[in-house]
């Protein structure tokens, strides 16, 4: 019995339109969105972790992508505000779909939005969000970047032990909750090293005027003032402690807020002698970390700051872990990044059963010399 030749075309012509919508689906990106500060004055953040992303971004879709698809990074622009990042969120989720988030910038942001992703039963991944209880907030919120916790009492040992520091002031900023979650850890660990606090001065986020608080602190002669601000508050504080003539005996110490280049090209020589603590230095000579500087200066013509190695460590991160779920419902992700083990540009990394980082070794002292961070000796 022979097949009607209508009929064998019309079979090829369905099995062809089978097969294109096949590869067509096999084609289709794997969304995932990002929330960052890309306007205002927190931008200089939200631009690093922007490039980090980008950079690896381009590295995992050259290699052959995710699952056999090209990996798509969907930004939007909270510009610092909780609101605008609780719109973004809602945006990434109700109508672009995402399979997860990366960000958002700040932990005042974070803990916006975590709930929503969480409740939607999306993961969300922060880079930056350091504060103390990030993570609490639900089993879908994660982390790669090193809790404060884990950093700021580093430098104080190091500043105790090295440069002899007894006696503190410290000044942080009283109404970001990323700053006042810095100044606690700061708090607890000054008392466990034995470190005496001879004043405790706090800031508004819209203040540019610290002369108050610096002139006081002064009169005290503290070996150190420890300051918990983002960087346009750190840089502002710096100035002001030159103008008022602080010893350069007065080592000024500070936490990731003041881990950034920005602060000492607005600081210039006011910042020499700053401390801060960080979990990754350009300076590092493992191989995958000169390889990643030598891409991020060849495609930006920049070096790359910590905010933007985390950033590219993390979106390997959750390439592979979206490459091991065994599909990409939320679930299945979030279980897949919780085995997610690396080796990064900021070292091995993994994450520990609260969904922050497992391994807090390696963290290294940068001093501030001549408008660059090196390890302080």
């Amino acid at each position: 019995m022979s097949i009607p030749r209508m009929s064998v075309t019309r079979l090829f012509v369905l099995l062809a339109l089978l097969l294109g919508a096949t590869t067509a689906r096999a084609q289709e990106p794997i969304k995932i969105g990002a929330i960052e500060i890309l306007s205002g004055p927190n931008a200089k953040y939200g631009s690093a972790i922007r490039q980090g992303f980008d950079l690896a971004l381009e590295e995992v879709n050259r290699a052959g992508g995710v699952r056999g698809r090209p990996l798509e990074l969907a930004y939007e622009d909270s510009a610092g505000s909780k609101e605008q990042a609780i719109n973004a969120a809602r945006q990434l989720i109700g109508r672009a779909k995402v399979a997860l988030i990366l960000g958002p910038t700040l932990s005042t942001e974070m803990f916006a939005v975590g709930p929503i992703a969480n409740q939607r039963g999306v993961p969300i991944v922060g880079t930056s969000t350091t504060a103390i209880g990030i993570t609490d907030i639900g089993p879908f919120v994660f982390r790669t970047s090193l809790p404060e916790a884990d950093v700021i009492p580093v430098t104080l040992r190091a500043a105790r032990d090295g440069l002899g520091v007894k006696r503190v002031a410290v000044l942080y900023g009283r109404d970001d909750a990323f700053t006042k979650s810095a100044y606690d850890v700061m708090k607890a660990a000054l008392e466990k090293l034995g470190i005496e606090v001879v004043a405790t001065e706090t800031f508004g986020a819209k203040d540019a005027d610290f002369s108050a608080q610096l002139t006081k602190v002064k009169s005290l002669a503290p070996d150190a003032v420890v300051v918990s601000a983002l960087a346009d508050a750190g840089a502002g504080i710096l100035l002001a402690k030159k103008a008022l003539g602080f010893p350069e005996s007065v080592r000024f110490i500070g936490g990731n807020g003041m881990n950034s280049p920005t602060v000492l090209s607005i600081a210039g020589p006011a910042a020499d002698g700053l401390l801060v603590g960080s979990p990754w230095f350009v300076g590092k000579e493992d191989a995958l970390n000169v390889a990643f500087i030598k891409a991020y200066r060849e495609k930006y013509g920049a070096d790359p700051d910590q905010f933007a190695a985390q950033a590219y460590d993390t979106l390997k991160i959750v390439a592979a872990a979206l490459a091991a779920a065994p599909d990409l419902t939320g679930d299945a992700i979030r279980q897949a990044l919780q085995n997610v083990k690396i080796e990064g540009v900021t070292g091995s990394f993994a994450f520990d059963p609260s969904r922050s980082p497992a391994i807090a070794s390696g963290v290294l002292v940068l001093e501030a010399r001549g408008g660059k961070f090196a390890i302080l000796k």
